[in-house]
């Protein structure tokens, strides 16, 4: 239904996804919805309305994957006084719920449902239970994303589109697979990394990542966006050659238009 795959994605990372995915063989249909006509023991047909045309479409099967939602019936949170809006428990950045010591984590809070941001919650409220000092609070802006596909997405932060939005001068890095040696002797020449600095500050704002394991590469972006990283700070650091990391490096050499090998 959306005009784009990947909408929560930076748009580049988006398109290029896109592109990589219709080489395989997969067929988009965008702004699109869908019925069911007829389902068999074997055959489900489906009428697809993309752009004012009907198209129909038979496969054994179907799935539908149209987002995820917390579960809170039957918590009997009404009858506490917990505070719930549009099926998320309200919490505070130690996820207390406005009733005193009752916590909620993970999908049942808010978006984005991701194990890690509720592993994460976990570790907070388990510490501010014991009485420990809590020095893990919770951005949303530093949640991490990944896209498991082939190729795999990775990113942190903010969207090039967001980060104008909210006002940012931005200097922008990119860097492709095809400039660097370790992944082109792998054979995984298609990607892309991609980040995006205040300009002003020198702040890392987001980072975008599309190619292989880029769910492994996008780490060192999450440490780096945790320790209020500059361009002069991560660029003082030397990585291994030849590594598919050095693309990371040179994604930032790229923003302060400084790239060496591209």
């Amino acid at each position: 239904m959306q005009d784009r795959i990947l909408p929560a994605e930076d748009l580049e990372v988006s398109k290029f996804a896109m592109k990589q995915f219709e080489k395989k063989g997969i067929k988009f249909f965008l702004k699109s919805n869908f019925e069911i006509l007829e389902k068999t023991e074997d055959q489900i047909s489906v009428s697809v309305l993309n752009n004012n045309k009907q198209i129909n479409i038979s496969a054994p099967h179907i799935l539908v994957a149209v987002g995820v939602k917390g579960f809170t019936d039957g918590l009997g949170l009404d009858s506490i006084g917990v505070n719930v809006k549009s099926n998320s428990i309200i919490i505070d950045e130690n996820c207390e719920t406005n009733v005193k010591g009752i916590y909620a984590i993970g999908d049942v809070t808010t978006v984005p449902c991701l194990a890690h941001k509720a592993s994460h919650q976990g570790i907070i409220v388990a510490e501010k239970i014991s009485g420990q000092k809590i020095n893990k609070f919770l951005k949303d802006e530093d949640i991490p994303s990944c896209t498991y596909s082939n190729p795999q997405i990775a990113s942190i932060g903010l969207t090039e589109e967001k980060a104008k939005q909210q006002g940012y001068d931005v200097n922008i890095g990119n860097f492709p697979f095809i400039a660097n040696g370790k992944a082109l002797a792998l054979g995984e020449d298609e990607g892309f990394i991609k980040t995006i600095f205040d300009k002003n500050t020198g702040e890392l704002l987001g980072a975008h990542l599309v190619g292989a394991e880029v769910t492994e590469l996008l780490s060192t972006y999450i440490v780096g966006k945790g320790l209020e990283t500059t361009p002069d700070e991560f660029l003082s650091n030397i990585f291994p050659h030849p590594t598919m990391s050095e693309m990371l490096y040179e994604s930032v050499l790229s923003s302060e238009s400084k790239s060496i090998h591209y």
